[in-house]
């Protein structure tokens, strides 16, 4: 009988400590998402290594303030350094993606330059143009894939933040406008710069951009701008949440090397991304992520049963 008590007290023993580090990995857990606290996004772990940002402005149906601005760019330069996760989706909370620059407040930013006179009010105008800029440009330079989840309208800024995004997935009620001709500007913040890459049609891209004109869901799919439509906003976000967690799941040297080449290459010709790519892999070959690859697909395993290490 006493050896029987030793071995139930030394169960309840373990069985306390394992209860109390489980207790600590979900504390560290939440202690790391709350770290993604800010004003204008909503940001929640979807899946595993799948973390979720949502533009969270409903009222103002997702409107770009100086807020959502400064946050995007906050938020993608940590989700950049985050190891835990590999991949991203974009979404917008309540009835539209978004209606692009909230005008009311971005008013005051634009028309109240400093500087005691023209070329030193030019020249800080430069400099919060500059700013705007990189509140999409960190979704390219991060290496997790960003997929982008538009729903309703996806005006000016919109069509802006989505063309620095890796893949496109809409509703069929989506539609997207270049809307910067509109209110007497030309956009300056990745449209004109990235979308003719995306679409492919110089003409296409011409027409959008002079004329302010609404593209609908079906002809965005036809000219490659998103990749897949879907019949609701629900829907879309189950797919494009099962997108990202596949890509999660598979090596992040692989999956991230794979960005950055994509990227690299698009800017560059044929032969400097060869050449870029040929130096990338003189050292990214000899991760261990390869021979657990191989050993895992003669075994049939699938790559979310791999245990990659974390990057």
């Amino acid at each position: 009988m006493a050896l029987v008590g030793r071995i139930v007290r030394t169960h309840l023993n373990i069985s306390s400590l394992l209860s109390l580090q489980f207790r600590k990995m979900a504390s560290d857990a939440g202690k790391a998402s709350s770290s993604y606290t800010y004003s204008t996004l909503k940001v929640s772990q979807a899946f595993d290594k799948v973390l979720h940002v949502e533009l969270n402005r409903p009222e103002k149906m997702n409107a770009f303030n100086m807020a959502l601005w400064r946050e995007m760019a906050e938020c993608f330069n940590e989700i950049a350094e985050d190891s835990k996760y590999n991949a991203v989706v974009v979404s917008g909370a309540g009835k539209a993606f978004t209606a692009g620059i909230d005008l009311m407040d971005m008013g005051g930013e634009v028309l109240q330059l400093e500087g005691d006179d023209l070329a030193r009010r030019a020249w800080n105008l430069r400099k919060k143009v500059t700013k705007y800029q990189e509140s999409f440009t960190v979704i390219e330079k991060c290496s997790k894939p960003v997929i982008a989840a538009i729903h309703g309208p996806c005006i000016g800024a919109g069509v802006d933040m989505i063309s620095a995004c890796d893949i496109r997935y809409c509703t069929q009620d989506a539609w997207f406008q270049v809307k910067e001709v509109d209110i007497g500007l030309a956009a300056d913040v990745g449209t004109l710069q990235r979308l003719p890459r995306i679409i492919g049609s110089q003409s296409l891209v011409n027409e959008l951009c002079f004329t302010s004109r609404k593209m609908m869901s079906d002809e965005a799919k036809s000219c490659g701008l998103v990749s897949r439509v879907f019949s609701d906003k629900e829907t879309m976000l189950q797919g494009a949440l099962d997108l990202a967690s596949e890509i999660a799941s598979k090596s992040p040297v692989a999956v991230q090397g794979t960005k950055i080449n994509l990227v690299y290459s698009r800017d560059h010709p044929v032969s400097e991304g060869l050449r870029y790519v040929a130096t990338w892999n003189m050292s990214m070959l000899q991760t261990d992520d390869i021979i657990k690859s191989v050993q895992a697909a003669m075994e049939k395993k699938k790559p979310k049963d791999v245990p990659y290490s974390k990057l």
